[in-house]
């Protein structure tokens, strides 16, 4: 998973927005729709980061399709140390979320 999370955060263009996708995620699951509004980016741009995600075990969507909502994964939430490893080292520190 370590390397996973540093290619899709801290080595890829696009971490700092799948950084803040995890994170709000973690504190409440929502859909793409209310992602989009929560942290004011463009749904297209939001719908790509949850594929990414969910194609790499980070993420995983519950529910009929359009409407599903976001959940970690278990993977992810165990290494949610590793998350912040690499956001400090990426300098994500500042990002808002």
């Amino acid at each position: 998973m370590r390397k996973v999370l540093w290619w899709l955060i801290g080595g890829a263009r696009g971490g700092s927005n799948r950084f803040r996708i995890i994170r709000t995620l973690e504190r409440e699951p929502m859909n793409a729709n209310q992602l989009a509004s929560e942290l004011d980016l463009d749904y297209k741009t939001i719908r790509h980061h949850l594929d990414l995600l969910t194609e790499n075990d980070v993420l995983e969507p519950v529910g009929d399709g359009y409407g599903d909502v976001y959940f970690l994964t278990e993977r992810m939430e165990s290494n949610m140390d590793v998350l912040d490893t690499i956001a400090e080292q990426a300098d994500l520190g500042d990002v808002d979320v």
